[in-house]
């Protein structure tokens, strides 16, 4: 496989239309794309689903959304997400997407869009940590449905300052590293498809 052939799905944990991770994962997505890989870019809230409820889905099946999300993340090679922390956690609407997403439908594999897919994780807070205390817990559900799981992470702190008008983030080095972790990702599963 090579770089040219790497399909990426990038998406944010949050559904604000200026969401400072959505904008942070359209970085790492630059450094994705200018890797040679294809990036598509979703938001959740195109997506819109009810909360995880095994009554709901015997009574009714998978939510449509559901199974939408689970094509694109079948359909691509890895991912690139990035998560808001709340609460010291990251997002509800993320886990909520992961739980219906990893429910097995008939003629799947179990958690078949998730396992083996390799995954880079950041984080974006008004907060000084930058939403680095969601990020392990982010990692521990990602690793347990069978992702791997990027050692390299990017937390940016007080991101209402951290980025301009352009979306971009003021500090070059941090613009660099976010786009470097985009490239980290395709590189790895190029090579590991090969």
């Amino acid at each position: 496989m090579t770089n040219n052939s790497v399909k990426i799905l990038a998406f944010a944990g949050s559904l604000r239309e200026n969401s400072f991770n959505k904008q942070l994962v359209k970085i790492a997505a630059v450094g994705a794309e200018t890797a040679g890989a294809s990036v598509t870019f979703i938001h959740l809230k195109d997506y819109p689903l009810p909360f995880m409820d095994e009554d709901l889905e015997a009574e009714q099946g998978i939510p449509e959304n559901a199974k939408v999300l689970k094509s694109l993340l079948k359909s691509h090679h890895g991912f690139l997400i990035a998560s808001p922390e709340y609460n010291g956690s990251f997002s509800g609407v993320l886990k909520n997407a992961i739980d219906w997403c990893s429910r097995q439908e008939e003629g799947e594999s179990v958690l078949e869009c998730f396992k083996n897919k390799h995954t880079a994780i950041m984080s974006a807070s008004p907060g000084a940590l930058g939403g680095i205390r969601g990020l392990p817990m982010l990692r521990n559900v990602l690793s347990g449905i069978g992702c791997h799981v990027l050692p390299t992470q990017i937390a940016i702190g007080k991101a209402g300052e951290a980025f301009n008008s352009d979306h971009l983030l003021n500090r070059p080095q941090q613009q660099a590293n976010v786009e470097k972790l985009g490239k980290e990702l395709v590189e790895i599963i190029a090579k590991l498809q090969a």
